[in-house]
């Protein structure tokens, strides 16, 4: 018996592709899925939720995740991460700082209590963290096999100093946005937001996927180009920023 998308928790966007909206914080979780390989995009907030989100994205694949991107190093989108040891993982450059250096993983924990996540359960996960081991500059090209191929695009600064989204060719083809773009709520500009730059980050972003594109937000609801549009002129009216 074939299992769907939707019996694994899975929202089906594309051929191949998918998305889910995790508890807690609404926060997206992509899957493209490829000839004996996987791409999560983005981890959960926790190890357990990591977990879970991998086994589902295994069952749905039918192999292993292979690689991991990470848009941007929140606590909601990074603190999954460990649990996927023995992937590829990926980050924008300079997203190593943040797991590395210890002031950075120190606000890290903090934030994540903040926001309402357990104590014991956030510094186990932030213990856990390593680093990406590929740091995206410009552009990355992934080769997932049977001819999928998705891009890595280092589009911010703007929600953050790291912001990476994955775009998977396709009909339709689709984005993964990370924070960029927020669709059940306002973009959301924490102290590490860069709000000078986002305008021309979204800019990037739909030059990148372009009109007939699929945009994933990394909250809320799948959106199109003239969504993004919008939130970007909103976003330089709400920051000044001039167009």
């Amino acid at each position: 018996m074939t299992v769907t998308w939707e019996e694994l928790g899975w929202e089906r966007v594309a051929a191949g592709v998918g998305r889910c909206r995790l508890p807690g914080w609404d926060c997206t979780a992509g899957l493209v899925v490829g000839a004996g390989t996987a791409l999560v995009i983005d981890a959960g907030s926790s190890l357990a939720e990591g977990v879970e989100l991998r086994t589902r994205a295994e069952a749905l694949a039918g192999h292993r995740v292979t690689h991991l991107a990470l848009t941007h190093p929140h606590f909601d989108h990074v603190l999954g991460a460990p649990a996927f040891a023995g992937a590829q993982v990926y980050g924008a450059v300079g997203i190593d700082t943040v797991f590395e250096a210890r002031h950075a993983r120190e606000e890290l924990l903090a934030d994540a209590v903040r926001n309402g996540l357990d104590a014991d359960v956030a510094e186990e996960a932030v213990t856990a963290l390593v680093a990406p081991r590929h740091h995206v500059s410009g552009e990355c090209t992934i080769d997932l096999g049977g001819g999928r191929q998705v891009l890595l695009a280092n589009v911010g600064p703007g929600h953050t100093a790291h912001d990476l989204v994955v775009l998977v060719p396709g009909s339709p083809e689709v984005v993964f946005c990370g924070d960029l773009v927020e669709e059940s709520g306002e973009p959301q500009a924490g102290p590490d937001a860069v709000p000078s730059h986002w305008p021309a980050a979204l800019d990037r972003l739909l030059a990148l996927g372009g009109e007939d594109a699929l945009y994933v937000p990394g909250h809320g609801a799948v959106v199109d180009a003239g969504f993004v549009r919008a939130q970007r002129d909103a976003l330089a009216a709400r920051f000044g920023v001039s167009r």
